[in-house]
């Protein structure tokens, strides 16, 4: 077996290809987009890079057939908030073979080592969790868009080589048309009502002030969770910008009171029900399949992150949130289901929100951390 570095363009696209070759008779699989892997190894569209560094390799067999991949990085601002200096591994794919599994591992652990890391956290990614992070281990059906898939025997690839699980990962769906329950929509209708409450729907045209808006709250939100580390404007805008293709405004609420920004949810159509047909491929033919296939329209629909300030997660403005999402999406006669972004199992808060809301198991992945002898 061969390793090699990716370096110039015909690496970038056996890379790419890896993923296809392993899936290949997978039909639940949907093909991540090309421009969207890329762009996490690219400085000009990933500011992770401003801080940190990466890097990536192919794994062929003595024939020169492409049998796995994986990506090694470095995060400086998080890297050192851990008991031993931890940098992270993901993009990881590979053939049903432990020998070229812990071979494309120990290559990442070296580089690693080399750059003073002393363990690695994996599958992960080279930015924000809400993309590519995270072995999935439970609910091996359609990904949502931007989630993690693989096949089943990855697990043992994991815990053989002495990975740890550092927290689960808990996914949980929402079934469109099921009622909420009277104490919850009571609680909602009296929220929404209250002097000083206030719900914005999402609009293109004000982004700027709805990102400041998203930073404030996000950033007191989580603030007290372990080794966590502010969001940036550079951040948000970039994930805006990717964002505004599937936006659909009044998917995406603020909660404010006293025109305080207190609350948010972000909900995207599911891409993947229009990107599986394309491969990976958003070339001009790709363009064109994925503007029918969103006008022909999708079914579910994927929360990528929801948040409130900690002085009030006990006002009830999840609630109030969730019935106005309701308001607009039954008229609509078109989304069946909702994927709520995954909750950490540390997260007691946003797991009871869920309880909450009437969602159901849907997956689960684990983060893991493996630590260096």
């Amino acid at each position: 077996m061969i390793i090699t570095e990716v370096t110039d363009r015909a690496s970038k696209k056996a890379f790419l290809n890896v993923a296809r070759i392993i899936y290949k008779d997978d039909k639940t699989w949907v093909c991540p987009l090309d421009n969207d892997v890329e762009a996490v190894f690219d400085p000009a569209k990933n500011n992770f890079h401003q801080d940190g560094k990466c890097i990536r390799w192919i794994l062929t067999d003595d024939n020169n057939q492409l049998i796995g991949r994986v990506a090694a990085f470095i995060n400086n601002k998080k890297a050192y908030h851990y008991e031993q200096p931890t940098g992270g591994m993901g993009f990881f794919e590979c053939i049903n073979n432990k020998e070229a599994a812990f071979l494309l591992f120990n290559t990442a652990k070296k580089w690693l080592q080399d750059n003073g890391m002393q363990a690695m956290d994996g599958p992960i990614n080279f930015g924000e969790n809400d993309n590519f992070w995270g072995l999935l281990v439970e609910g091996f059906t359609h990904p949502s868009y931007g989630m993690n898939y693989n096949p089943p025997y990855y697990k043992a690839f994991f815990e053989d080589y002495g990975f740890k699980t550092l927290y689960e990962q808990i996914t949980n769906h929402l079934d469109v048309h099921k009622p909420f329950s009277e104490r919850f929509t009571k609680i909602a209708n009296w929220v929404i009502q209250k002097p000083g409450y206030e719900l914005k729907h999402f609009r293109i045209k004000e982004m700027e002030k709805f990102a400041a808006d998203f930073i404030e709250i996000y950033n007191d939100a989580w603030k007290d969770f372990e080794n966590f580390v502010p969001i940036t404007h550079a951040t948000i805008a970039e994930s805006f910008e990717k964002m505004k293709p599937l936006m659909d405004e009044k998917l995406i609420w603020f909660a404010y009171i006293d025109q305080e920004p207190a609350s948010f949810i972000i909900i995207l159509p599911d891409a993947n029900q229009m990107l599986k047909p394309l491969n990976g491929k958003l070339n001009i033919i790709g363009k064109l399949k994925f503007v029918y296939y969103r006008w022909k329209g999708v079914s579910r629909m994927r929360a990528i992150v929801m948040g409130t300030k900690q002085k009030y997660q006990k006002h009830g403005l999840e609630s109030a949130i969730f019935i106005k999402l309701k308001e607009y999406v039954l008229p609509l006669k078109q989304y069946d289901e909702l994927e709520l972004s995954w909750v950490g199992d540390f997260n007691e808060k946003m797991i009871a929100i869920h309880s909450a809301v009437g969602a159901t198991f849907g997956k689960k992945h684990l983060t893991m951390r493996y630590v260096f002898k």
